[in-house]
């Protein structure tokens, strides 16, 4: 029999130790071993993001969680933001002059990138030579992504919030989502009943954020024959009453409460236990501009609440 120094040993069970638990604990630095959001299924999707009392709580990168020098709705910032935890990604599409749908918030290139005028006047050949900003507007090496090279880089790894811009037809989203088998990762933008039937209409398998802030808004997506489990409830960006959490919770409608603005300043300024108290009071999606901030309080109440899902490896 082969004995195993004293020493060796100590040191493989230190090494396994380590291994099971999130990289940089008591360095100040925020990392989650477990961060990918594996979905095989439509169906898993539906599961994964229907309410219950034990339900997972979420933090969605608001335009995928610029930082310095990681700029808006780009591939290396929604890397660098999914390193850390397990991640919702927010995104925004707009439609070039030759038809290419892109990744891109303004109408206009102006802040976020080296050119200048309209998404909807440029070429995606030309666009492909621009450098995207960070949001101190310096130049990063990045370019502007496809919506096919956001929805291929996800697979297995996050799920998107598509917010579609003016003018894009939602059929060509949804036909980029089939033509990259994203179903099981994708979640389509909508601001009122009416798009949200139209998405509906087109898709009745993908699943829809819909803005609903009272019991009358469900009510319309209701009289449109919009399955519960079809939806995520977009509650808005400032304080919710809890009978609204109560009755989407009721129907199975996981609640996003955007804190974009003035929640994550009064997080930067009072603590970041703001976040949990908004889970604690009903919320299960915080969209941030402080991701990595709200995902180490979430973290924090998750394992407290011995929360885990089978989804997250």
């Amino acid at each position: 029999m082969v004995r195993c120094p004293l020493p060796l040993l100590v040191l493989a069970l230190i090494a396994l130790a380590t291994a099971c638990v999130p990289a940089n604990v008591g360095t100040g630095e925020y990392r989650n071993v477990a961060r990918d959001i594996r979905l095989a299924s439509v169906d898993e999707l539906y599961r994964f993001l229907t309410y219950n009392d034990r339900r997972f709580p979420l933090i969605s990168a608001h335009r995928g969680g610029p930082a310095a020098g990681f700029p808006e709705n780009a591939l290396e910032t929604f890397e660098n933001s999914y390193r850390y935890q397990p991640l919702i990604i927010e995104c925004d599409v707009r439609m070039t002059a030759d038809s290419v749908l892109v990744l891109m918030h303004d109408e206009t290139l102006d802040r976020t990138t080296s050119g200048t005028g309209k998404v909807v006047d440029s070429t995606f050949p030309a666009l492909k030579e621009l450098r995207l900003k960070d949001p101190g507007g310096k130049a990063t090496p990045y370019r502007i992504p496809t919506l096919d090279q956001a929805l291929k880089w996800g697979s297995g790894k996050v799920v998107f919030t598509i917010d579609v811009k003016r003018g894009v037809p939602y059929s060509m989203v949804i036909d980029a989502i089939r033509r990259n088998q994203a179903q099981a990762y994708s979640v389509v933008i909508t601001y009122n009943a009416d798009q949200a039937e139209t998405v509906h209409q087109l898709a009745p398998d993908l699943m829809i954020s819909a803005s609903i802030r009272s019991r009358e808004d469900l009510l319309r997506l209701n009289d449109r024959s919009i399955p519960d489990n079809r939806l995520v409830a977009f509650v808005g960006t400032s304080t919710v009453p809890a009978a609204v959490y109560k009755q989407l919770h009721d129907h199975g409608i996981l609640c996003i409460l955007g804190t974009i603005g003035n929640i994550d300043k009064q997080a930067a300024t009072r603590g970041d236990t703001v976040y949990t108290r908004l889970v604690e009071g009903g919320a299960d999606i915080l969209s941030t501009d402080r991701p990595r901030e709200a995902g180490k309080a979430l973290h924090t109440y998750r394992a407290a609440h011995k929360l885990t899902s089978t989804f997250i490896k």
